[in-house]
């Protein structure tokens, strides 16, 4: 790979087309990314084995955000994966539920493009392998 480093897997999920479209504008120079549209697919797709972070919708038909977290965490497969709710609550009490689920973060929609790539970065940047002193 010409002394480059494999790129971060990152699994978007939202079940609006906007949103998902928006966050792959900002993040799909610097990372793989793999799209859900609901939160089976993203359970599904969070077993695989290849995501490194996920970035998770609260309102969601079906199983919101909360649900497929608490999933996640709940599976030795998955629950080592760091997770960052996107959402439009913004109320103290949805920031608490997410943090005591076992999400890492939680940023409030519409999201700053700076912002999401700094905490997608930092976020990673907390487990070995990822730290980029250069960015």
């Amino acid at each position: 790979m010409n002394g480059q480093t494999k790129k971060a897997c990152l699994l978007l999920v939202d079940d609006i087309p906007a949103n998902i479209k928006s966050l792959v504008a900002v993040l799909r120079a610097d990372y793989e990314l793999l799209i859900a549209k609901s939160g089976l697919q993203a359970i599904t797709l969070a077993q695989s084995g290849a995501v490194d972070l996920i970035l998770l919708d609260v309102v969601m038909p079906e199983m919101d955000g909360y649900a497929v977290c608490k999933q996640l965490k709940g599976l030795p497969e998955t629950a080592h994966i760091p997770i960052i709710f996107l959402t439009a609550k913004s109320e103290g009490v949805d920031v608490a539920m997410g943090l005591a689920l076992g999400a890492v973060d939680f940023l409030t929609k519409p999201v700053d493009p700076l912002l999401v790539q700094a905490r997608v970065r930092g976020h990673l940047g907390l487990q070995s392998g990822w730290c980029d002193a250069d960015r």
